[in-house]
């Protein structure tokens, strides 16, 4: 039974990247998506990373509105609930190249 939800798994993850890989051959910039298929991402992973770039996206915009000109607390936020598997500075520079949340990278990229 092991085998196959370990199989299971595997084959999802495995049809996940390949459409990715899909997106690539029409746009080959894509460097995020290269980046969850070199780290072996699943699809729940990159959706709890995309709901975690939008809540940090949503807490910036408040507190640049509250007048806040540094996000460093943000950012280390934001590294405590970064998937191990994912470097921090090769996740900035892939958004930033893909234009993925591009006010939320280019203020975190400061903090590197």
């Amino acid at each position: 039974m092991d085998n196959y939800v370990e199989l299971t798994s595997r084959v999802k993850l495995l049809e996940y990247h390949q459409r990715l890989l899909l997106k690539m051959l029409s746009a080959p910039n894509l460097e995020f998506y290269r980046l969850v298929i070199e780290n072996g991402i699943s699809e729940q992973e990159v959706q709890a990373f995309n709901k975690l770039c939008e809540e940090m996206n949503i807490k910036m915009e408040e507190q640049k509105a509250e007048g806040f000109l540094h996000f460093h607390p943000l950012f280390i936020e934001f590294l405590n609930h970064l998937p191990e598997k994912l470097d921090v500075q090769e996740v900035i520079q892939s958004c930033l190249q893909q234009h993925l949340y591009e006010p939320l990278f280019i203020e975190f990229n400061k903090c590197l």
